[in-house]
């Protein structure tokens, strides 16, 4: 999950002019974390050597080079994934996903017996994957690929295999976010989001806005620390869901 910034649980004698980051620079992208899982097939190892994910949505498309050697997939079942890519995503409707393998380094191995995947459909536009899902700005997602390695190997009848790729893509919201306008905007205050031991600070832009990307679900308080003369502010009890932002309306500061 992305976070602005991550601090103790002393919030007011902190400096923040160090550690702050816009939170509009994340306005209009969705963090998307790619993981791959396996379903059980009757092999050694299933080898793929996987060069780039792309992800499309309806407010444009993003390419990311997976950095790594090959993946042995059968390593990765029963509940256990790997991280292929993190990336920022344009916000939208989440429309398909390709996933692209090098020509070379995809392999089966029967019996001890290592043999080539034939894979032509994963090594020019990629393999795709069609996503019907709504990326929220500043929400972060897990998009797991759920590879079927039964049925998406495919033997030639001649002693070579081919790889024609079964794969289930499930999108999941894992943070939520949290918004609101401070009145006046003069009071132009530091904001802070906390939740036991961790505690999430932005400040409040030139029209009283703020907002928290990427936050985990759960109850927070929220503390407004203004300028002089304005007096500390707390709301208590801000609950945060997954997939959600929060939104705290207009919250008014007094001298």
């Amino acid at each position: 999950m992305k976070k602005l910034i991550l601090f103790s649980a002393a919030l007011l004698g902190l400096s923040f002019a160090s550690c702050k980051k816009d939170s509009a620079n994340s306005a209009g992208t969705a963090r998307v974390t790619v993981k791959l899982t396996d379903a059980p097939g009757a092999y050694d190892a299933v080898i793929l050597n996987i060069k780039q994910v792309v992800i499309l949505s309806s407010g444009g498309e993003k390419t990311v080079d997976v950095n790594g050697t090959p993946i042995d997939i059968l390593r990765f079942r029963n509940g256990k994934d790997t991280v292929l890519a993190g990336v920022d995503v344009p916000a939208g409707r989440l429309q398909e996903v390709r996933l692209v393998l090098n020509n070379t380094g995809n392999r089966v191995v029967i019996n001890g017996v290592s043999y080539d995947l034939n894979t032509p459909s994963g090594q020019t536009s990629g393999v795709k994957l069609k996503v019907q899902d709504d990326l929220t700005s500043g929400i972060a997602y897990t998009l797991l690929l759920d590879f079927d390695a039964a049925q998406s190997i495919v033997t030639t009848g001649n002693g070579k295999y081919n790889l024609k790729p079964v794969i289930r893509a499930i999108p999941a919201a894992v943070s939520g976010a949290l918004t609101g306008v401070v009145t006046p905007a003069a009071a132009f205050p530091r904001v802070y989001a906390i939740m036991g031991t961790d505690t999430v600070g932005t400040i409040a832009d030139a029209t009283g806005k703020f907002y928290f990307p990427g936050l985990a679900a759960g109850t927070y308080r929220v503390n407004f620390a203004p300028v002089t003369p304005y007096a500390v502010k707390t709301i208590d009890n801000v609950t945060v869901v997954n997939g959600a932002v929060k939104d705290l309306g207009s919250v008014t500061i007094t001298q």
